[in-house]
């Protein structure tokens, strides 16, 4: 059925992966909507099945001008990841927001074609049930105030993924049945993986070592460290052993690096927008190692009270990226002040990578504020250990009189 705010589309831009469920949607949009259907495939790292997306829709007719295909790796680390790991930015103390953070970029360039097609309309395959939903939605109106939404999932009936299976068969949707299926619900791009569903809906089950794509067990990983050194500057890091690289390509070569170690899984009970609980596992090498040697170059470079007042919006901030507000004045004020305090966040991290662990060994910067002159616990000529009486009595003088007045 058809909802009254979706009646007179004409031109319909979809994003579209080539999977199951967005060539059913394809199909789906053409036989109740009876509009032109352009598709936008956005390659941010999750691996070969964008190659074939073009393909695909061609053979569900769709004409080849308006098939849209965008490496976006590049722009997704540099103007997105970046700048979140600037805040270092974690999601209920756990989660470092992978699938969020990837939802923002696919929403502009989904705008982006809509302006340059003339369509009406937007849609995407995420379910009533999830963030996605929201997080593609929010950031639709935000940039087009105007545009009209589909969300199939919301008005069709094909709840299953036997009936949608049912649907392509009737439609005549080629479905790929080559090589092993996984059976979970994955979501992949240049910093994450994740995995949801099947026997992950039980939350007491460990998961199969099988499922996890790209790391090996901790347990299994290298009896031997490997220390690595990264560069930053201006709080994004910019080199890995002194070989300087791309953003994208930098963090690939961490995921590998994490991988092979055994770094960056995580089993998580989340909660979700729309107020349910949910259960997803994660793989994030590159993104772990990144968060714990900005964390550590930071230590270095901030001022105390800078460093303690971005661990108490980091919160705040986190939710913004997950619930779908990254283009709201508010996200945007906290990455001005964020950015700000990065100004002079440069330098280099030692680290070791084993069995899981990212070990800090060291730091350096010449913008270090650590004086060795004062924290040393030999002989100094600097600090007067007097002075640290009237600075502990002037902040206990409130103690004092209530203590006094309690008597």
């Amino acid at each position: 059925m058809t909802n009254n705010l979706s009646k007179g589309i004409k031109k319909v831009v979809l994003a579209y992966s080539g999977g199951l469920d967005t060539s059913v949607i394809l199909k789906w949009l053409q036989d109740h909507y009876h509009c032109e259907v352009i598709t936008f495939t956005a390659d941010i790292g999750q691996g070969e099945e964008v190659k074939p997306a073009g393909e695909k829709a061609k053979q569900l007719g769709i004409k080849p001008e308006n098939i849209f295909i965008e490496d976006l790796r590049e722009e997704f680390v540099k103007d997105f990841v970046f700048p979140m790991f600037r805040a270092n930015t974690i999601y209920e103390g756990e989660y470092l927001l992978g699938t969020s953070i990837a939802r923002p970029l696919i929403t502009k360039k989904l705008i982006e074609i809509c302006k340059k097609v003339g369509a009406d309309a937007i849609a995407h395959g995420a379910t009533g049930k999830g963030n996605d939903q929201v997080r593609f939605e929010l950031g639709a109106y935000a940039l087009n105030p105007d545009i009209k939404v589909i969300a199939p999932w919301r008005e069709w009936e094909l709840n299953s993924r036997e009936k949608l299976l049912e649907y392509a068969e009737k439609a005549g949707i080629p479905i790929e049945k080559k090589g092993k299926k996984s059976p979970y619900s994955m979501d992949a791009n240049l910093l994450h993986i994740s995995y949801e569903g099947q026997m992950l809906e039980d939350p007491s089950k460990e998961p199969e070592e099988n499922m996890w794509l790209w790391s090996v067990s901790p347990m299994k990983a290298p009896d031997t460290a490997e220390s690595i050194t990264i560069e930053f500057k201006a709080g994004d890091p910019i080199s890995i052993n002194g070989q300087y690289l791309s953003p994208a390509n930098l963090l690939k070569n961490l995921n590998q690096l994490g991988g092979k170690h055994g770094i960056g899984r995580l089993d998580l009970v989340e909660n979700r927008y729309v107020g349910m609980k949910s259960r997803g596992c994660y793989e994030t090498p590159g993104g772990s190692i990144l968060l714990k040697a900005h964390r550590a170059i930071e230590s270095l470079c901030l001022d105390r009270e800078e460093a303690h007042l971005k661990d108490e919006i980091m919160p705040k901030y986190a939710s913004l990226i997950y619930n779908g507000y990254w283009f709201s004045p508010e996200r945007e004020a906290l990455q001005a002040l964020i950015d700000k305090t990065q100004q002079k966040v440069e330098g280099k991290v030692f680290l070791k990578l084993y069995k899981g662990n990212i070990i800090i060994t060291g730091r350096e910067s010449q913008n270090s504020l650590f004086s060795q002159a004062y924290s040393t616990f030999e002989e100094d000529n600097v600090y007067d250990q007097k002075d640290a009486a009237g600075f502990i009595k002037i902040n206990a003088l409130r103690f004092i009189i209530a203590a006094k007045n309690r008597k």
